[in-house]
């Protein structure tokens, strides 16, 4: 199985893409087809033995529209003869996203074309490369990485699209205005002189046929695409609706007599009322109020994808490495594993990697949301597109391209930009058979008004123009999608990544939110809260304890040992160490016998406990873990160590409960201890001592019981109940483990972003329903006023306010979205 998201060019409406989804479905191996009206994307499943993309582009060509390709021509060496051709051929064929390649022996030298956004040329030189032959050039900047190339490829489109718009709105907005003002000019200068009648009519003829066929040429070229399969949108309706106001007037124009009742020759007065007859303004207008519509459409789609942009737009361009003993600046493109790049303060990480020399603090609030550095040594990972703040290091690059992690966290909101809502299907239904439907009941208008006894013939052709225009289903077709670009692009600039439209739609079902502890509520490494020393100095008995604790891997005792270490203390070496499984460990250090432990390690070994106080036995109750210390058999003292709960723990779960939900703990900590914890953050239930690989089995239970419920973990051990879950949160995660098994992952590991991801989700949703509600209410209102049904009270509507209020409902479903590019977090 195998996704491609291939760009689409020439859609207009939710029916371009039910139309394009019909034929891509109807392709032998497609398992699915998302065409996304909002960002021009068609996003395929399908299984690559039944099928390929050269087939799934020419699907989307036979359904009347084109797809969007790149090209590049470079130069191999190494090819000598016809089956060194066909090798790379075969090789370039191989790179997802190849719609085709051409490999030419006389030139040496290869032209690809490929998708944006799917292959790069770093990808294609790489393929060569690996065939045997060799690539003597190196990709430009530019040529990055699939996401800049594919949002620069987009934002060109968009401009493209915009200037277009541009133009051709300038030409009908003026000619139109003129049309507008000279079939009213009797409302400015009186009647007419006789002599300028037919000039007049004439005039408007030669302005609207030029609009007509000029700047309205684009409804008459996307209606035939779809005439030619057999299929209507939006582009129908238009052209029908435009085209029957400017023919009926042309007739009138050519020849009067049929509507005058009077021959030409019969006197120049007798046409006296020809102007008033004409509709070449209706035409005009709605055609300029349509463009104008898609020109504050397309502008403000363009920013649905600004937060990608952002992501883009940290990405260093250039990077210092160290070849031959030498610094030397390349583009970013050029950098490969195993390279030794240089970071100097206050500049950008060029790829991921491994710092090998030097110590900094990094910021990586641009991904993670985190706003304190991060201290860097030899040893730590360090992320593409982060800031150095302070000292200078080196780093060896381990992932470049599309394998850096930011380059993944595009890749994902991409997807999640190009996903569809359950909520979204009723609406493509609605658009799949909207037009017809509309087509239909124009011509049952145009009827009923024809055969109403006093109805004049204009009126029935104006009653048929209005219909047509009003209905165009654009509101329809961007309600969901731009929503869900903006909803999902402005949790990712926030370090949280939203997988899509169905997740959204189950966060507004939630009803409870259950949390790992380890990792989660707590910071996952164990700390030495306290020491109770018995006849033994504190830090000597630490010291003896951390030199017994040096040969475990047990966390607790790791934590000693970090204790110690903090604390400067010499750590003797330990001999006849032994560990006793689930008890604790036993030592020899400096000829003394210790044993280190729980209680039953110490009731098993006969050691007394008396001399312990009530407040020390009760450690546990505080969310402590007591260690045991015992010395050649008598009891020497407790080490409390505790896992601590983040900071921002208890004001998270307070958060979540203000969002209505049910907070529960799941943890493989001892019961007593977990309640502590519950205790301190404030969590409604506890399920304790549980085997990670029970996890899951407790959030089935939960959802048994009715719940729908949301499962937060570190999404490695957690991944089964992150998968159980309605949804699965990775929280402090960027592995492929989180973004595989979570339906939101939290780059940072801050739990306030659960609460920002879930409030999101919801207001995400609430915007859709709200855009939806306002299209359907849009049409179901409007198009039986637009019919004359509620005309015997004196409500009408003329074709130019059809088109106004068409071209408005697209704009404001945008708009609506857009809204959430200016969402805030709940106040905490």
């Amino acid at each position: 199985m195998k996704r491609i998201d291939i760009p689409v060019e020439g859609m207009h409406c939710a029916s371009c893409a039910a139309n394009i989804e019909r034929r891509l479905n109807r392709e032998p191996g497609v398992v699915s087809a998302n065409v996304n009206f909002a960002n021009q994307v068609a996003a395929i499943e399908y299984d690559e033995r039944a099928t390929n993309l050269a087939r799934l582009m020419t699907a989307v060509e036979d359904a009347g529209y084109e797809v969007s390709v790149l090209e590049t021509t470079f130069p191999i060496e190494g090819m000598t003869c016809a089956s060194c051709v066909a090798r790379v051929e075969k090789a370039l064929g191989r790179v997802p996203g190849v719609a085709s390649a051409a490999v030419i022996l006389a030139t040496n030298q290869a032209t690809v074309r490929y998708l944006a956004g799917v292959a790069t040329p770093v990808e294609l030189h790489d393929a060569v490369r690996e065939a045997g032959y060799e690539v003597p050039v190196e990709p430009q900047p530019e040529t990055v990485d699939i996401p800049s190339e594919e949002v620069d490829y987009q934002r060109e489109r968009v401009q493209r699209e915009l200037a277009i718009l541009r133009r051709d709105l300038w030409i009908a907005g003026v000619l139109g205005a003129v049309v507008l003002i000279v079939s009213h000019v009797e409302l400015i200068i009186g009647v007419l002189p006789p002599a300028l009648i037919m000039p007049v009519a004439w005039l408007l003829f030669l302005l609207a046929t030029i609009v007509q066929f000029g700047p309205g040429w684009r409804f008459y070229a996307g209606a035939w695409k779809g005439l030619k399969h057999f299929t209507a949108d939006m582009n129908t309706l238009i052209a029908l609706g435009t085209t029957a106001a400017w023919a009926y007037s042309a007739v009138a124009v050519v020849f009067p007599h049929l509507f005058t009742g009077a021959a030409m020759t019969t006197g120049i007065g007798e046409m006296a009322n020809i102007i008033h007859l004409l509709y070449f303004d209706t035409s005009v207008v709605i055609i300029a109020l349509i463009l104008l519509g898609r020109f504050f459409e397309a502008r403000a789609r363009g920013h649905t994808s600004d937060a990608i942009r952002k992501l883009m737009g940290l990405q260093a361009k250039t990077a210092r490495i160290l070849r031959n003993g030498e610094l030397i600046e390349i583009p970013i493109a050029q950098v490969r594993p195993g390279d030794l790049v240089q970071v100097r303060p206050g500049e950008k990480v060029p790829v991921d990697g491994t710092v090998t020399e030097g110590a900094s603090a990094v910021d990586e609030s641009m991904l993670t949301g985190e706003s304190l550095p991060v201290e860097k040594h030899p040893g730590d990972t360090v992320i593409g597109a982060t800031l150095n703040r302070t000292g200078a290091f080196i780093f060896r690059a381990e992932r470049i391209g599309k394998d850096t992690v930011l380059a993944q966290i595009i890749r994902l909101v991409e997807q999640a930009q190009g996903s569809k809502a359950p909520i979204q299907r009723l609406a493509d239904v609605v658009a799949g058979i909207f037009v017809p439907i509309v087509l239909a009941i124009a011509l049952g208008t145009l009827l009923v008004w024809l055969l109403t006894p006093g109805a004049a013939p204009a009126t029935a052709l104006l009653r048929f123009v209005t219909v047509l225009i009003i209905a165009c289903p654009c509101a329809l077709g961007l309600a969901t999608p731009t929503a869900i670009m903006v909803g999902t692009g402005r949790a990712a600039e926030m370090g949280i990544l939203i997988k899509g439209g169905e997740v959204l739609e189950r966060a507004h079902a939630l009803t409870a939110i259950v949390l790992d502890k380890t990792g989660t509520l707590t910071h996952g490494q164990a700390v030495v809260t306290g020491i109770i020393a018995l006849d033994i100095d504190e830090n000597e008995l630490l010291r003896l304890a951390a030199a017994a604790e040096v040969g475990s891997e047990h966390p607790l005792g790791d934590a000693v040992v970090r204790e110690a270490r903090a604390r400067n203390l010499t750590l003797p070496a330990a001999t006849d160490f032994q560990a006793i499984p689930g008890q604790g460990i036993q030592a020899r250090v400096e000829e003394r016998g210790l044993l280190l432990g729980n209680a039953l390690l110490l009731e098993t070994r006969a050691v007394a406990m008396d001399r312990l106080e009530e407040r020390d036995i009760k450690l546990p109750d505080a969310g402590n873990t007591p260690l045991y210390v015992a010395i050649d058999g008598r009891l020497a003292g407790v080490i409390a160590v505790a896992d601590t709960v983040r900071p921002n723990a208890v004001i998270a779960v307070r958060q979540l409960k203000r969002l209505g939900l049910t907070t529960v703990m799941l943890t493989g900590d001892h019961r007593r201890v977990a309640e502590a914890i519950a205790a301190q953050v404030g969590v409604d239930r506890v399920i304790a001592e549980v085997l990670p690989q029970h996890k899951a089995e407790e959030v089935k239970r939960l959802q048994a019981e009715g719940a729908v419920t949301a499962m937060v973990g570190d999404g490695i051990n957690d991944a089964p109940a992150l998968a159980q879950a309605d949804i699965g949160i990775a929280v402090g995660s960027g592995t492929d483990v989180a973004l595989e098994a979570s339906d939101i992952t939290l780059i940072g590991d801050d739990l306030t972003g659960v609460v920002v991801g879930i409030d999101l989700s919801r207001r995400t949703l609430r915007t859709i329903r709200q855009n939806l509600f306002w299209a359907f209410f849009y049409n179901v209102l409007g198009i039986p006023i637009a019919a004359g049904v509620l005309a015997p009270i004196g409500l009408v509507l003329s074709p130019m306010l059809a088109a106004l209020a068409m071209a408005f409902s697209s704009v404001f479903v945008v708009s609506n979205s857009l809204r959430l590019r200016r969402y805030r977090p709940p106040r905490i």
